[in-house]
């Protein structure tokens, strides 16, 4: 049954960037492999599923799935915009010295540092000095041509979707 959109879909996939980089993957010696999982050891490396237009993966993935069917391997190349965009200046935040450092408890941020906004997105600290910090809220993968290796596990459609619901 090939995937079309509302099917849940579980998939085995590895990300990398344009210079090969793998910068996310759902098998664990794949992370093994390329350091990941020593980064995030509490992580579980395990398929993925998703709903196919439920927004829970990037446009790009989203469209490259449908019409795929199980058992399938795919390569999917996605442009920045279907992916994480590009960077914007819109996504740093600047703020006063002396007011982040009240709110972070007499603390000052150095630069290379993260900053979390009340959303939860992260912001990269990108200067400092005593009147301005400026923090970087774009994605990290933000203008990234990113490149998916992926392996169709399972296919549920609407009808099996129906039973997971009630």
């Amino acid at each position: 049954m090939s995937i079309t959109t509302g099917d849940s879909v579980t998939i085995e996939y590895t990300g990398k960037l344009d210079d090969g980089t793998v910068f996310d993957t759902s098998k664990e010696s794949t992370a093994e492999e390329a350091g990941l999982a020593e980064a995030q050891p509490d992580r579980e490396y395990t398929p993925l599923t998703v709903e196919v237009g439920g927004g829970q993966v990037i446009e790009g993935m989203e469209e490259g799935l449908v019409g795929l069917e199980t058992g399938e391997t795919e390569t999917l190349t996605i442009p920045p915009e279907k992916a994480y965009g590009q960077p914007s200046e819109e996504n740093i935040e600047e703020f006063k010295t002396e007011e982040l450092r009240e709110m972070l408890g007499g603390q000052l941020p150095e630069e290379g540092a993260y900053l979390e906004a009340q959303d939860g997105s992260q912001g990269e600290v990108i200067h400092v000095d005593e009147v301005v910090i400026r923090a970087d809220f774009n994605p990290p993968l933000a203008g990234e041509t990113l490149t998916f290796d992926i392996e169709i596990i399972d296919v549920d459609g609407e009808d099996a979707e129906l039973e997971h619901t009630e």
